[in-house]
């Protein structure tokens, strides 16, 4: 399956699946998108491949990230996306191109972190709150994810998400520095 064809079955299937949870009718959310009823149903049927505007309106009428929109694996606490799952939105013959990396649905404050740990070192941080989820991207060598007692290989060019609440840390047992980029979003104090 093409990256193009699994971008058309993730978000047909996602969209159905949000639209349903969300209790809005196919013209409800036409009205809440400023996207047709035809287009939706289009979608919904995997057989367009719409603009990332049009998936856009869509994501922000449902109140989701496009990124939940157009993921393809939703579930387990600790997820790994290797580089060759990852979701390319866009590219040109000259070579410009977007990707999706990893996505995780979070509202509140979200900050970002490049992190370099050289070889045998490592960091270790306290659960979160409830409801904290990071996301990290491994660009040079491989981390050791530690999560909860277990521990993840995540190679470079692999992206990864989890829900943080629980102990967590991050090692490098390579002989090379591991470099990785790190998203955390933490949840609204309520």
């Amino acid at each position: 399956m093409s990256d193009l064809d699994q971008l058309t079955q993730s978000l047909a299937r996602n969209l159905k699946r949000w639209r349903g949870e969300r209790g809005f009718t196919l013209d409800a959310l036409a009205a809440r998108s400023g996207v047709s009823r035809g287009m939706i149903i289009q979608i919904e049927q995997a057989r367009t491949n719409p603009s990332v505007g049009t998936t856009v309106k869509l994501a922000d009428a449902l109140g989701v990230a496009i990124t939940t929109l157009l993921d393809h694996e939703q579930g387990p606490q600790v997820r790994l996306v290797p580089e060759s799952r990852a979701v390319r939105m866009w590219s040109t013959e000259a070579g410009s191109s977007t990707t999706l990396l990893v996505g995780a649905e979070a509202r509140g404050p979200l900050e970002l972190w490049t992190c370099r740990l050289m070889p045998g070192e490592g960091t270790t941080s306290d659960p979160h709150p409830e409801g904290t989820v990071e996301l990290l991207h491994v660009t040079e060598g491989e981390l050791t994810l530690l999560v909860d007692g277990l521990a993840h290989a995540v190679p470079a060019g692999t992206s990864a998400t989890f829900e943080a609440h629980v102990p967590h840390g991050y090692r490098n047992e390579g002989g090379e520095p591991t470099v990785f980029t790190m998203a955390v979003a933490i949840p609204p104090v309520r």
